[in-house]
């Protein structure tokens, strides 16, 4: 199990990349993550998981499974979250409520676990956050609670990047509980820039400090920039305007954005800039086209979008004759009414949307999670959809894809300038793009490029991490 000093210090990528390199093995490897926060999240087999467990499957050449990670917590608010088990909501928990309540899900993930071990050679887990929040301990699922109660050896994650690495290290070791600290058998230090031997004093104080083995120095791995992103840290990093001659693809970040990764395609067009726009600036007046991205509190969102003045901006963009698209919830902002009769999402009301397209929203009946494939804008795609609602209206008359099964989703404006679907996924190939965008189309489809880049760094990981002595710590449990 890699569990981390902190967050962002690269567990999803490291495990997506031993995932690899141990498939390359020949070895049947499964990854699991017991308890997940994120608003990106991917559909699969028995309902919907994080993102970076579906990439983490893809890593291992394996089907993503609800097992996989079987608590998913979405945030829908600064203290309330839906709560997703085994891949279907089981309700709303405030903060409060999750810490004295989430012990009682230890059954379902150690079940989990263990079908997994049971179908694997290996199975590599992947930690929550950081394993010295000791204030947080109690009750614990996601780090040393469920390693502790699986009998699974851990390993902890270090980011020199961000500075400190030492001292992370040695003052987790320091403030955990020793049995806790006992089940530490080595550590990794990730993100590391420049020659390996300036660090060699360094990994030799964090085993003197701490009595654990180094298992090794991972550098920079600039291929982890192609993965999908599952953390919002990435919008923090990623928001800027865009320069350089380029056609623009602008999308405003809104508090709640959900599935954020429906636009990192675009990052692989060369003609191309994703311009990520972060509050309090404008939507770039030079954008070739605005996509409103999906939301975990529409609703909430949408007043976001007024009170940064964004709705502005949008209505600016589209009488310029330049396109917008709506993804989930943003095609549903783009209609001229959202309704949430029975308070899913908050109070119970009917606020009216930018009314681009000709339609209205009812927010009811159960979540729908399924994987679809079909034409859209005459091109080929394959995505899923993730959503709560009804969406219906003049405009669905002209959808924006059929479905194999002969189903139709979305709906387009007259003029064809406005378009709004439930379909994440849809920019993942590149002749979707060029549908979209007629200067893009020139770069690869996501599926080959993310699947390139795990080959890549499961090289590096290779090549810088003592993959054998996992294993063997891995064997003599």
């Amino acid at each position: 199990m890699l569990q981390g000093t902190g967050s962002d210090v690269g567990k999803s990528v490291l495990v997506a990349g031993l995932c690899r390199a141990l498939a390359n093995r020949g070895l049947v490897v499964r990854p699991f993550k017991p308890q997940n926060m994120s608003n990106n999240a991917a559909v699969t087999a028995g309902g919907e998981i994080g993102r970076a467990q579906a990439t983490q499957a893809l890593a291992a050449r394996a089907e993503a499974h609800v097992d996989m990670n079987p608590v998913l917590l979405k945030p829908q608010g600064d203290r309330t979250s839906q709560l997703v088990v085994l891949g279907q909501v089981r309700g709303i928990l405030r903060a409060a409520d999750w810490r004295h309540g989430r012990e009682g899900l230890m059954p379902e993930v150690l079940d989990s676990y263990r079908r997994l071990a049971a179908q694997a050679d290996i199975v590599v887990v992947e930690g929550a956050g950081s394993a010295a929040e000791v204030n947080l301990r109690g009750g614990d699922i996601a780090n040393m609670g469920f390693a502790r109660a699986a009998g699974v050896p851990v390993v902890l994650v270090g980011d020199i990047d961000r500075g400190g690495v030492i001292a992370s290290l040695v003052g987790t070791h320091r403030v955990i509980d020793p049995a806790d600290a006992a089940t530490i058998a080595g550590f990794l230090v990730n993100k590391f820039r420049g020659d390996p031997a300036l660090f060699a004093e360094g990994l030799a104080t964090i085993a003197g400090h701490t009595g654990w083995h180094g298992y090794g120095l991972v550098p920079w791995l600039t291929a982890a920039g192609r993965l999908p992103s599952e953390d919002g840290v990435v919008l923090q990093k990623a928001a800027a305007r865009g320069t350089g001659g380029k056609a623009i693809v602008a999308c405003p970040v809104t508090p709640h954005i959900a599935n954020f990764d429906d636009l990192e395609p675009w990052r692989l067009e060369p003609a191309v800039e994703l311009v990520m726009v972060p509050p309090g600036q404008t939507i770039p007046v030079e954008a070739d086209l605005i996509v409103l991205p999906g939301s975990k509190a529409t609703i909430a969102d949408l007043r976001f979008v007024r009170e940064q003045g964004w709705d502005i901006d949008i209505l600016g963009h589209r009488r310029r004759g330049r396109p917008v698209m709506g993804l989930c919830g943003g095609y549903q902002m783009l209609g001229r009414t959202i309704a949430d009769p029975a308070g899913i999402e908050g109070p119970a009301e009917t606020v009216p949307g930018l009314s681009l397209l000709d339609v209205s929203t009812v927010l009811d009946g159960a979540k729908t999670l399924t994987r679809v494939a079909g034409i859209a804008r005459g091109e080929r795609f394959t995505g899923y959809e993730i959503h709560l609602g009804r969406t219906t209206g003049g405009d669905a008359a002209r959808p924006v894809a059929t479905f194999d099964d002969g189903r139709h989703d979305g709906a387009t404006s007259a003029d064809g300038l406005v378009a709004g679907s439930y379909v994440h996924g849809l920019f993942g190939m590149a002749a979707q793009r060029r549908a979209w965008l007629t200067v893009a189309g020139q770069g690869p489809d996501q599926a080959a490029d993310v699947d390139a880049a795990l080959d890549a760094i499961a090289a590096e990981l290779e090549a810088h991490v003592d993959i054998d002595g996992l294993l063997a710590l891995s064997e003599s449990v």
